[in-house]
C-alpha cells in the first residue's frame, strides 16, 4: 500500500474542513460534538461505500443506509481553524486536532483547568495507507505504554486487549476456544483506550473484514504503534473522549443507537437444546419440557426451538415445518402459552440448493449473486451448499417477512432466533442489490445480519403492534443492539469457557452490546459434569440473557434436572434469578433509557482502584451487585477483591458488612454463588414466581443495604406491564428513592411518578440482619407507612 503524504487545505465549510492529499485524495475532518470528531478519507475524491448502517445518533437509519454525508443527530458545535506553514489546527471547546506535514494527525483534549493535554496521535511516519491499484486501506496510530485497550466486541481471551492482534471476519466458530479463537461472530472495530487522566473511543465505520493490532506488532523503522487495516472500503473513523471509561462506552451507544427495550419475559429462563427438535418425536419432547419444568418446580418463561423443526432427511430448510416431527405446531404453541411460556424459533438466511423454494427464490432474484454470472452465489452451509438471501433487496425483505409471519407468527411463535447469519460468502465481489445501487458483498457482509434481524423485528411488530418485540441474533455489527439480544455463540463445554465467557460478555458490554449472555452449560463437547453445570448456571443467572442450550457430542442434553443430586442447587440458582427480576428489569430500562451497561467490569465504577484493572473473574451486574462466580473445579471458598468505594460492601446472604479496598475470602459451597451488594444500594426483589406475569406478581420488596455511619444514596425501581409501549405515554411506574443514613436513623424518601399501578399493592422495605437503626419512610416509622 502507498503512504499518503502531502496535503493542502482545500475547503472549509460550516461543519468540516477538507484537505487535498497528494493532489488526488480528500481528507474530511468533521466537528460533530465538542468531544467527538470524525476523519473521513475519500480516495480520489470518492467513497467506496457512500452509506452507513451503524451510525444512528438520533433515529434509526433508513433501510438503504444513512448517507455518509448526513450529519443529523449531532449538535455540530462552534469550532475554529488555524493554519500555519506546516500545520493546520481544528479546535472545539473540548477537543483539538492538529494536522502535520507530511500527513499525520495529533489530538489534544482540554482538561478541567482549561489546559490542552495530549490525547492521541497518528504514527508520524506512514500513518495513512491506501492500495494504489485496488482495495485495502490502513491507519496507524502511536501507542503509549500507559494506555490500556478494551472493546472490540465479542473477543476471546482477556478483557484487556493490549498487546494482542485481532481479526474481524464473521465466522460460524462452532466449538471455539474461549481463551484464544479468533475471529468469531461479530464485527465491532471499536476500541476503548483508558488512561489515568482520560479515556477515549475510536470506532472505524468500515464493514469489510479488518485487522486490529494493539501492540503485538513492532517495526524498527517506526515508533510503537497500533494498526487498523481493512480488506476494502474507506478510512472513516470517529474519535471521542470521556472523563471515565464508562462515559466512552455510553457515548459509543449514543453514536450507534439505543438498546432495544424488550419485554420483561425475555429476562426469564429460556430453555433450549438441539436434542428436542432433532428428535423424531420433537413435539412430544417439547411438550414434555413443560411437564418437567412443572415437576421439578423450575421457573421458566420461554423455549427456543432449534432448527431441527425445519428438517427434511436430516437437513435444515428455513420456513419449512417437518410435520412428522411437529404434527400440530399451533396446538404445541398454545400448550406453551397456557403454561405461561413463549416460543422463539430458529431461522437461517441461507437456502440449501435443494430447498423446496430455492428455484422460486432464485427466479425472483432474491439471492446474493455470483461475481461473474447472474446466478445465485453458492457457499458452504450446514449439510450442503446453499445461497444467501440478499437483504439489501426490498423484495427479499418482503419474502422473508412473509415467511416469518405465515410460518412462525401465525403458528403461535412469539419471537425469532436469527442464527447462522455470518454470511460466509467468500467471493468478495459477489453482488448485492444495494437497494438499487449494486454493492459488492466485501463492503457490507456484517450489514446482512443487521438487515435480517431488522426484517424479522418489523414482521413481529406488524403482527403484534401492541407488544414490544424480542429477537435474538448471533452475528451482526455495531448497531445491532437496536434490534436484538445476543450471545457468545457455540461455546465448548469446559471450565476455561466458563471463565473466559465472563470476559467475553463484559467485553461486549464495554462495546455497546448490553443485552448479552452465553450458552449455559456449554453448547458443544461432552456434557458438563454436575459441578461444572451448577457453577455455569449460577454464573448464567447473573447475565441479561439466561439460556441453557446444548448440542452435546455425546448425544446428551443439558437440562436443569439432568443430575437429580444437584437439581435443588440448579433450582435455587434460577429462583434467585427470578427473585432479582425487578432489579434486572430496572437495569434493562436504564440500559435503554440512560445507556447504562448491565454487565460492568469492576473498574468501570472504581477507576481510582488500580486492583480493579487486574484480570479477574468478578463483574458487576448494574452498579450494585458484585458477582464472584466460581470458575474452578473443587473450589469451596472464593477470594474476592472488594473495590474501593466510599461505603463498603455487604454479603448478599448474611448481611455482613465489609470495608472496601481489601481482599476477603467468602464461603462458596456448591449450592451458593458468592454475591456482594454495594453499601448504599437498594435491591428491588420479587417473591417466588413461576414466570413473568404482571397480573400475578403481587409482592415487591426493597431490600436496603444502608451506609454505615452517615451518608446519602438513591436508586430507582421501574415497573410496567412488561410488554407494551405504554411507558412512552407515561404508563409506567418510576419509583425513585433516596436514603439518608445517620448514626441512629435510616431516613428513606420514596416518590412515585407515572400512571401505571402494578399488581402489588404494598412495598416491603427490609434491612440486613443486625441493623439496629430506626427506619423512617417518608417521615413516619416503617411500621406505620403504606405505599399508595
Amino acid at each position: 500500500m502507498k503512504t499518503l503524504k502531502n496535503w493542502t487545505l482545500q475547503k472549509q465549510s460550516a461543519h468540516h474542513a477538507e484537505l487535498l492529499v497528494d493532489g488526488q485524495h480528500t481528507l474530511c475532518l468533521y466537528v460533530l460534538e465538542e468531544n467527538l470528531f470524525r476523519a473521513l478519507l475519500k480516495r480520489k475524491g470518492e467513497l467506496a461505500l457512500n452509506r452507513t448502517w451503524s451510525i444512528a445518533p438520533k433515529d434509526d437509519v433508513p433501510w438503504e443506509g444513512r448517507s455518509r454525508d448526513d450529519l443529523s443527530g449531532f449538535s455540530l458545535p462552534q469550532w475554529s481553524l488555524t493554519q500555519q506553514q506546516e500545520t493546520l489546527t481544528i479546535e472545539s471547546a473540548k477537543l483539538r486536532v492538529t494536522v502535520h506535514q507530511p500527513l499525520w494527525l495529533e489530538w489534544h483534549y482540554r482538561d478541567d483547568a482549561g489546559v490542552w493535554q495530549w490525547l492521541a496521535s497518528d504514527r508520524p511516519t506512514s500513518a495513512y495507507l491506501v492500495n494504489a491499484h485496488g482495495d485495502g486501506v490502513a491507519h496507524y496510530l502511536s501507542r503509549k505504554k500507559e494506555e490500556r485497550f478494551y472493546g472490540l466486541g465479542e473477543k476471546a481471551g482477556n478483557l484487556q486487549r493490549t498487546g494482542q492482534r485481532y481479526e474481524m471476519r464473521n465466522l460460524d466458530a462452532m466449538g471455539y476456544n474461549a481463551a484464544s479463537t479468533d475471529p468469531l461472530y461479530k464485527h465491532i472495530p471499536f476500541t476503548l483506550t483508558r488512561r489515568d487522566d482520560i479515556s477515549y473511543g475510536l470506532f472505524y465505520d468500515n464493514l469489510s473484514s479488518c485487522w486490529l493490532d494493539l501492540g503485538n506488532e513492532i517495526d524498527n523503522y517506526h515508533t510503537a504503534y497500533r494498526r487498523w487495516q481493512a480488506e476494502a472500503g474507506d478510512i472513516d473513523y470517529y474519535i471521542f473522549t470521556g472523563a471515565r471509561a464508562l462515559d466512552v462506552t455510553k457515548a459509543f451507544v449514543r453514536l450507534t443507537g439505543k438498546t432495544l427495550f424488550g419485554p420483561k419475559w425475555s429476562l426469564g429462563y429460556s430453555g433450549s437444546t438441539m436434542h428436542y427438535t432433532d428428535a423424531p418425536d420433537a413435539q412430544n419432547q417439547l411438550m414434555n419440557f413443560i411437564r418437567l419444568c412443572e415437576e421439578h418446580a423450575i421457573p421458566c418463561d420461554s423455549f427456543q426451538l432449534s432448527s431441527g423443526y425445519t428438517s427434511i432427511n436430516g437437513k435444515r430448510y428455513v420456513f419449512n415445518w417437518n410435520y412428522d416431527k411437529v404434527p400440530q405446531p399451533k396446538v404445541m404453541s398454545q400448550a406453551f402459552h397456557d403454561a405461561g411460556l413463549k416460543l422463539a424459533a430458529n431461522i437461517k438466511p441461507c437456502l440449501l440448493q435443494d430447498h423446496p423454494r430455492y428455484s422460486d427464490v432464485a427466479e425472483r432474484g432474491l439471492f446474493i449473486r455470483d461475481s461473474e454470472t447472474d446466478a445465485p452465489e453458492r457457499s458452504s452451509f450446514w449439510d450442503d451448499e446453499g445461497s444467501h438471501l440478499d437483504f439489501t433487496n426490498p423484495q427479499t425483505v418482503d419474502w422473508w417477512q412473509e415467511g416469518v409471519t405465515t410460518q412462525l407468527l401465525e403458528m403461535g411463535i412469539d419471537s425469532t432466533w436469527n442464527d447462522n447469519n455470518e454470511f460466509e460468502v467468500w467471493d468478495g465481489e459477489a453482488r448485492c442489490h444495494g437497494f438499487g445501487q449494486e454493492i459488492a458483498i466485501k463492503h457490507i457482509r456484517p450489514v446482512m445480519p443487521l438487515l435480517m434481524m431488522r426484517a424479522s423485528m418489523e414482521a413481529q411488530q406488524r403482527f403484534a403492534p401492541q407488544k414490544r418485540p424480542y429477537l435474538i441474533s448471533r452475528s451482526g455489527c455495531a448497531g445491532m443492539q437496536r434490534y436484538v439480544q445476543t450471545w457468545s455463540g457455540d461455546n465448548r463445554t469446559n471450565w476455561d469457557t466458563l471463565r473466559y465467557n465472563i470476559r467475553m460478555g463484559v467485553g461486549m458490554s464495554l462495546s455497546g452490546l448490553y443485552n448479552v449472555g452465553h450458552d449455559v452449560g456449554g453448547f458443544s463437547g461432552d456434557k458438563p459434569d454436575a459441578e461444572l453445570f451448577v457453577r455455569w448456571v449460577q454464573n448464567g443467572v447473573m447475565h441479561p440473557r439466561f439460556t441453557i442450550h446444548s448440542w452435546n457430542d455425546d448425544h446428551t442434553v443439558n437440562e436443569p434436572w439432568m443430575y437429580p443430586a444437584i437439581t435443588p442447587s440448579i433450582r435455587s440458582a434460577i429462583e434467585l434469578r427470578y427473585r432479582l427480576l425487578p432489579y434486572l428489569y430496572t437495569l434493562l430500562w436504564q440500559a435503554h433509557a440512560d445507556d447504562e451497561p448491565m454487565l460492568r467490569p469492576t473498574f468501570l465504577d472504581h477507576e481510582h482502584d488500580e486492583q480493579t484493572f487486574e484480570e479477574c473473574d468478578d463483574f458487576l451486574l448494574g452498579r450494585d451487585l458484585l458477582v464472584a462466580s466460581v470458575v474452578e473445579p473443587g473450589q469451596r471458598e472464593r477470594r474476592v477483591w472488594l473495590p474501593a468505594n466510599d461505603t463498603g460492601w455487604y454479603d448478599f446472604y448474611t448481611g455482613c458488612w465489609y470495608a472496601p479496598g481489601q481482599w476477603v475470602t467468602l464461603n462458596a459451597p456448591l449450592e451458593t454463588l458468592p454475591l456482594l451488594v454495594r453499601a448504599g444500594a437498594g435491591l428491588p426483589l420479587s417473591d417466588r414466581i413461576k414466570h413473568v406475569d404482571a397480573k400475578t406478581d403481587t409482592t415487591r420488596e426493597l431490600h436496603l443495604f444502608p451506609i454505615k455511619g452517615t451518608g446519602r444514596a438513591s436508586g430507582l425501581l421501574f415497573e410496567d406491564d412488561g410488554e407494551s409501549w405504554g411507558y412512552k405515554e407515561g404508563n409506567a411506574l418510576w419509583l425513585e428513592w433516596e436514603m439518608l443514613c445517620t448514626g441512629s436513623v435510616i431516613d428513606l424518601q420514596v416518590h412515585a411518578r407515572g400512571d401505571y399501578r402494578p399488581a402489588w399493592q404494598s412495598l416491603k422495605v427490609t434491612l440486613p440482619a443486625g441493623e439496629k437503626r430506626q427506619l423512617l419512610i417518608n417521615g413516619v416509622a416503617a411500621s406505620e407507612w403504606t405505599f399508595a
